[in-house]
């Protein structure tokens, strides 16, 4: 996916700015092909959306953000660092996802697409027909999928089947899928790009996120996810890195001099770093790129496990709260719209199914999170806990700590997410072709040496760290072409 630089060529430097995964696997990919790398980071502590903390209860670890690695197993750019060395472990529940109805049922995904088929019922073999092949090949298709929008297909032929499915709106994809309960499965997963469900390309992150959990299940990382952000700074030092928290940068004066400068950090942000230098043009398309809806998260401490009324959800890592797919196309198009639903689309975590260490006793972390609108300064707090009531009464009476944060709270801890907006950009039809800008390379800031790899970058948000891989890719073109 781009130029090394050979081994007889002279050392270069290059510094990254920011310790999101993004950053932080651009610098692994540089620093195991020899590049000298300082990694600064505003933070004390690296991660940015990969961090986790005890936030309820002393003993009870909680993922501040992200929560589930679909992506991140069968990654390029964490799969060739071989980040088990660093104590990276991933860890499966019995069931990868529920998605509860009113009434009682269910839908369920999990690892096995048969078994997966076999619970959806009459529903089965439509959901082995669109996601029974792609599934199979996902290894092939990531090489196209995770790379810019402007390159040579590496399987055209896969693509372009994976593509016709992706390209359709969620609302049209679940057509072929037959019942409520495959339906809400799908278009659940489909929200995860906080889209309206309506959209051209609105089913292609469920159609990812799908195909990956059929191939590599839905892991955690085991002790949470802040063992990814140490693994990958682990790779970083041994190759003879460093990496500097505490330390905001305002402009590109303050860095000291080096080959190459690759930002971690949202289109805004770089604008304002770089100021006067950026070329006018990629100025413009920084200041214009839009961001979307928000999260707000409520982290609870909860005896026993949530009490949830069906059979499947006791056991899933992930439950999608919202019940039927119209309500969820409901949900989604008022936040997209600026308005709060009165039921949104409620994320639950229930990592310690796979990961029991981060329990104490029989009190359970339970990560949760709603999508509300960008920037939204109520208090989803209550909404959260009536959606999951709906589907698991008694819930309140377990309660024993929470955690709150706002979409104002979770810009204060990661300032790349704009408004709560933990994807960093819209996806809208533009911006999932053209994000930051539509370029050639769009890692590329027009400033000679100077990149941009955050999840803002193709292919955009998730745990991955393919932004960072790929603009690592970039410079080290830059830097082999220079030593040539």
């Amino acid at each position: 996916m781009g130029d090394k630089l050979a081994p007889g060529d002279s050392v270069s430097d290059a510094i990254i700015v920011g310790a999101g995964p993004n950053g932080l696997a651009c610098a692994a990919a540089l620093a195991t092909h020899g590049v000298g790398v300082t990694v600064i980071e505003a933070a004390e502590t690296i991660g940015g959306g990969t961090r986790s903390s005890e936030l309820t209860l002393p003993g009870l670890l909680h993922d501040d953000c992200s929560a589930v690695h679909a992506m991140a197993v069968g990654s390029p750019a964490l799969s060739t660092l071989g980040l088990e060395r660093y104590g990276l472990e991933w860890a499966w529940p019995e069931v990868d996802l529920s998605h509860p109805l009113d009434g009682g049922s269910a839908g369920a995904m999990l690892h096995s697409i048969d078994d997966t088929a076999a619970g959806l019922g009459q529903a089965g073999a439509a959901w082995k027909r669109v996601f029974g092949a792609p599934s199979e090949t996902i290894d092939s298709l990531n090489e196209d999928i995770l790379r810019p929008l402007l390159h040579l297909p590496r399987h055209p032929l896969r693509l372009t089947a994976f593509g016709l499915r992706a390209a359709a709106p969620a609302t049209v994809l679940a057509r072929a899928l037959g019942t409520p309960e495959a339906r809400a499965l799908f278009g659940g997963v489909a929200a995860h790009g906080f889209a309206p469900l309506s959209r051209p390309l609105s089913s292609s992150i469920g159609m990812a996120l799908i195909c990956a959990c059929h191939h590599y299940g839905w892991p955690v990382a085991r002790g949470g996810s802040q063992a990814i952000a140490d693994a990958l700074a682990a790779v970083v030092v041994e190759n003879g890195g460093k990496v500097e928290t505490g330390r905001p940068v305002h402009s590109l004066g303050e860095l000291p001099a080096s080959d190459a400068v690759v930002f971690d950090l949202a289109p805004h942000a770089v604008a304002d770093i770089a100021g006067g230098q950026l070329p006018t043009r990629v100025a413009r398309a920084y200041r214009r790129y839009k961001y979307g809806p928000g999260a707000f998260k409520v982290d609870l401490a909860v005896e026993g496990g949530i009490p949830w009324a069906d059979e499947v959800s006791p056991k899933a890592g992930t439950v999608h709260v919202i019940g039927s797919f119209e309500e969820l196309v409901a949900a989604e198009r008022e936040n997209n719209r600026g308005r709060m639903p009165e039921r949104p689309l409620v994320l639950v975590g229930q990592q310690y199914l796979a990961d029991p260490g981060r329990s104490r006793d029989n009190v359970h972390p339970i990560w949760t999170y709603a999508h509300v609108p960008h920037g939204f300064d109520g208090d989803a707090t209550e909404a959260i806990l009536d959606q999951i009531e709906r589907f698991a009464p008694g819930l309140r009476e377990r309660i024993v700590g929470k955690f709150v944060r706002s979409t104002a709270e979770i810009a204060s801890y990661n300032a790349n997410y704009v408004g709560g907006d933990i994807i960093v950009g819209a996806n809208t039809v533009w911006q999932m072709l053209a994000r930051p800008r539509l370029a050639i390379n769009p890692y590329a800031t027009g400033i000679p040496g100077v990149y941009i790899c955050s999840a803002a970058t193709p292919p955009g948000g998730g745990v991955h760290g393919m932004g960072g891989y790929n603009a690592a890719q970039a410079v080290m073109g830059q830097l082999s072409g220079a030593a040539s």
